[in-house]
Formats: structure tokens, sequence, C-alpha cells
């Protein structure tokens, strides 16, 4: 096996661990609205439930942990270059795509009376879209972030934080003996 073969099995598996998080951050996100969502279910509310501002919620959410996400990854590292105006790019994208209108719609579904039945389409898009760009801004951070921003560093040997030698521990000694041991190491005149 060779060098690059192990730089790839590592950054994959670099990847893969970093997807797992991110769909683990979602799973928990969206676990109390599955909880309501059952309990709605159980109340035999059918297709109504889907006329409540919960997947709306969920939406905003991840739209803004998205765009946390991808503020990190732009503020990670100095030498980003080309990237930012992707990065700005897709926060906008976050922004006018997804949390603008699940903020309206959720302002609009709370106070109207009746719900218009295009809500029951539109709130599971944006959620399934808000899920994507979460996604989306945890690679991205993640890449930029591994790899410095700078593709140069993609054939350099991958950091791996648990090589190397372990840190030394401080020697931090009490006052009362610092004190003794600069009288013995000042010079006498």
């Amino acid at each position: 096996m060779n060098r690059y073969d192990l730089k790839d099995q590592k950054t994959e598996k670099y990847f893969v661990n970093t997807m797992y998080g991110t769909y683990a951050d979602i799973l928990f996100i969206l676990f109390p609205f599955l909880v309501i969502a059952l309990q709605r279910m159980w109340n035999e509310e059918g297709i109504e439930m889907l006329k409540q501002p919960d997947l709306s919620i969920a939406a905003a959410i991840l739209a803004g942990m998205g765009v946390g996400k991808f503020v990190l990854g732009l503020i990670g590292t100095q030498d980003l270059g080309r990237y930012k105006e992707r990065i700005v790019f897709f926060i906008a994208v976050t922004l006018f795509v997804v949390l603008g209108p699940a903020l309206i719609l959720i302002i609009k579904i709370i106070n109207e009376a009746e719900v218009p039945r295009f809500v029951i389409f539109v709130q599971p898009v944006l959620l399934i879209i808000a899920i994507a760009l979460y996604s989306t801004a945890v690679s991205i951070g993640s890449i930029i972030t591994s790899h410095g921003g700078d593709d140069e560093a993609l054939e350099e040997e991958a950091y791996d934080p648990y090589e190397g030698e372990a840190p030394v521990p401080l020697k931090i000694q009490p006052k009362a003996e610092q004190d003794k041991s600069e009288e013995t190491n000042t010079p006498q005149r």
C-alpha cells in the first residue's frame, strides 16, 4: 500500500465520521418534532398536522445552524482566498431559500385561522432543503479546515491528531518554592 492510498483511506474515514456526526446532529434536532408528530397522529389529526408550524421551526433551526457552520468555515482559516465568495453564496442561499421562508411561514401559520393548502407541500420541502444545506455546511467547513483552504494541502500527508508524542505536563511550583528558587538564582553583588 502506497502513501496516497493510506492518505485516501484516512481522508475517507474522516469524512465518513464527519457525516455520521452531522446526521446525529440532525436526528437530535428532529427528535422532539418526531415526538410531537407521533402525538398528533395519536390524536388522529392526519394531514392537518402538516398545517402546524413544526416543520418550519425545524427547518429554521437547521438553517440557523447551517449559517453558523458556514460562518465558522469562513472565519476558520485565513488562507481561504477564492473560497470566501462560495461560502458567502451558501450563506445567502440558506437565508433566502430556507430561513426567510420558514420564519414567514411560522408567523403566518400562527396568526392565521385558516392555513392555505400549499403549506402542506412547502414545509417538508423546506425541511429537506435545510437538511441538505446543513450537511453541505458541515462538509464545506470540514474540507476547508482540514485542508487549510489550499489545494496544495491535498497532496501533503494527512494530519492525524492522535499521532506523535504525548504533551509534556507543565511543572508548576507553589509560590513559596518559587520565591526560594528565585532567591538562590539571583546573582549576588
